[in-house]
């Protein structure tokens, strides 16, 4: 049997239709598949990889790491300095009250280590979440997920939870002394790309303030420069009590992360002790890749290029099929009629040479993310492709 037939058999399906693509190597922002056929990875991985595949600075600190230590005791008594190092440099690059940092193997479980802080630390239950959001697919990160078609089958879910509209004033009258957290993405990935109005987020920030609620931001996905800064919440002039990573932060190994005050952190650690712990969590190689990707991603100029390609985006991407360009930086949603023309573009990409999905929450719209190194006449010419996709299938 061949991989894809393995593949078909053995590994688990999550839809009917796999994109099915055999890819044996990848550097910068192209993967090679195994009939020796080169694509532009236009999603990165769905934003891990912003600084592009392989990067050589990754593989060093990789295998330098692998060969003094893998994993010995993540959460235990040992001392680590790939975690110890990382998060110190994160810590430096956050505001000051975003302090301690609990690594985990994935951005979903740092929601879940995220919603069990903001209710042992303010001893309430009831959590406030936005529709066409995704915070990941765990039990209980599936129960602030915004779309019931996906929670429905999994119910009974986590109980308090309330589903809002995103940039609906209606959500800051909801917040109340009996909420612990109000969870939400800086900018709304599934959705398809969409920003909150900076007056809305802003009075979300002043509500919590005065109900003690605490404010937890997903830049899973928006955080590493997608959006044009370093952290998406640096535009909106707020800062969260909870910070969530993942995706970019492991530079493409798994690595998530929350991040809040110590002395908030700290209530994990008594009644009951232990009160978060894993395994895996926080690896070491994982760390150290991280690490190596956060380095080059702030040596580099990529993250003040940002805002210039996203004008390339704007620049290009017009077409009379297309309904509407939504974009943060350099990531953007393109929406066309309906989930059956966006696939067939997004098949003809693929056929073209681009890799392209679209989003969960806005099957009509095409993604466009590609690695923040792509240079900009690599970005002229793949949305130039895309244009030209468009034109071969509608």
């Amino acid at each position: 049997m061949n991989n894809r037939q393995l593949f078909l058999q053995h590994i688990a399906q999550t839809s009917p239709e796999p994109m099915g693509l055999e890819m044996v190597s990848a550097e910068g922002i192209y993967q090679t598949a195994i009939d020796g056929k080169k694509y532009v990875d236009l999603i990165s991985g769905f934003s891990v990889c912003n600084i592009g595949h392989s990067h050589p600075k990754v593989i060093e600190a990789v295998q330098k790491q692998a060969a003094q230590y893998m994993h010995i005791i993540v959460y235990g008594e040992f001392i680590e300095s790939p975690q110890v190092l990382y998060a110190k440099l994160l810590t430096d690059l956050l505001p000051e009250n975003l302090n301690s940092v609990y690594f985990t193997n994935s951005g979903a479980e740092a929601t879940e280590g995220a919603m069990k802080l903001a209710k042992r630390s303010t001893n309430r239950s009831k959590i406030i979440a936005f529709n066409k959001s995704y915070h990941g697919s765990t039990q209980g990160a599936l129960s602030v997920m915004g779309d019931e078609y996906f929670r429905n089958a999994f119910r009974p879910l986590l109980p308090d939870v309330y589903h809002l509209d995103y940039n609906d004033e209606n959500a800051i009258e909801v917040i109340d002394e009996n909420t612990a957290c109000i969870i939400m993405e800086t900018v709304q990935a599934e959705a398809g790309i969409i920003r909150p109005k900076k007056d809305w987020i802003k009075k979300i920030r002043e509500k919590c303030n005065r109900t003690g609620t605490l404010l937890i931001l997903d830049e899973i996905q928006a955080g590493f420069g997608r959006t044009g800064s370093l952290w998406a919440f640096e535009q909106f002039d707020i800062v969260p009590d909870i910070l969530l990573l993942g995706k970019a932060l492991g530079g493409g190994m798994p690595l998530g992360a929350f991040i809040a005050d110590r002395n908030i952190m700290n209530t994990l650690t008594f009644n009951p002790v232990l009160g978060h712990i894993s395994t895996f969590a926080g690896h070491p190689v994982s760390c150290a890749a991280g690490k190596a990707a956060l380095n080059v991603l702030l040596e580099g100029k990529f993250i003040e290029e940002v805002k210039q390609k996203e004008e390339i985006l704007k620049q290009i991407l017009v077409h009379p099929k297309i309904k509407m360009l939504t974009t943060a930086g350099l990531w953007a949603c393109i929406r066309f009629d309906s989930f059956e023309t966006n696939k067939k573009v997004i098949d003809r990409c693929i056929k073209n040479g681009l890799i392209a999905d679209w989003f969960l929450f806005a099957s009509e719209g095409l993604r466009v993310g590609p690695p923040l190194i792509i240079s900009n006449e690599e970005l002229k010419r793949a949305c130039e492709t895309i244009i030209q996709s468009i034109d071969e299938v509608i």
